[in-house]
């Protein structure tokens, strides 16, 4: 990205709204600086909002507080932006850009999380035996997205009912299978330090769960 062109990415008014996305997405993110990651978690932010019937970022942090921690867990680089001028941003390269992912995010342009509805940073690695994903199954789909060199740890699990059948004459208790599915989360993107998620089909459908929880 040219100077000219992030200069003019974050010349304009700041509204509220922009300012806190792009201090999420900038907090969120990796010191890498990149403004792919930071877009793909704009986006994934603003899929959430919308998701969960919220219309507007600050409503949605505020309420669903333990989806994006960097509002209330002392992040610096969050704080950073939050209370960074509007010229101060245009100095900042990286500060720029993450003002650039959240009008991006807001203006449905380009999705470099591919449909995420989650993300984790290192921790997925340094914690991997003990991440909550981890243990419930995850499916890396594309080489390119496992940034931080993890396995697979899905394994095929079968959801049973019980009903009641006429067996001989007689009625009796048995089980039968509603569906199977071998993992919960599968990647669908890997952006500088992020690895993004989605409910793998198979488990969105067997649960019936939402998307987006």
């Amino acid at each position: 990205m040219t100077e000219v062109s992030r200069s003019a990415s974050a010349s304009s008014a700041l509204s509220s709204e922009e300012r806190l996305l792009a201090a999420i997405a900038y907090g969120e993110s990796s010191t890498r600086d990149l403004y792919e990651e930071m877009a793909a978690l704009a986006s994934v932010m603003v899929r959430q909002m919308k998701a969960r019937g919220y219309s507007t970022i600050d409503a949605f942090t505020s309420k669903d507080k333990n989806f994006s921690f960097v509002r209330a867990d002392g992040n610096a680089r969050y704080a950073k932006l939050m209370k960074a001028t509007e010229k101060d941003i245009e100095k900042s390269p990286p500060m720029s850009d993450a003002v650039k992912a959240a009008r991006n995010a807001f203006s449905g342009g380009v999705d470099f999380s591919n449909g995420a509805y989650f993300w984790d940073g290192a921790d997925i690695k340094s914690n991997y035996k003990h991440h909550a994903k981890v243990k419930s199954g995850i499916h890396i789909t594309d080489p390119v997205h496992n940034i931080y060199g993890i396995s697979d740890s899905g394994k095929t699990k079968i959801l049973y009912k019980t009903v009641k059948k006429k067996v001989g004459g007689q009625v009796k208790t048995v089980r039968e299978e509603v569906g199977r599915y071998s993992w919960v989360y599968e990647s669908t993107a890997g952006v500088g330090g992020t690895i993004f998620w989605r409910y793998g089909r198979d488990w969105v459908t067997v649960t019936r769960a939402k998307e987006y929880r």
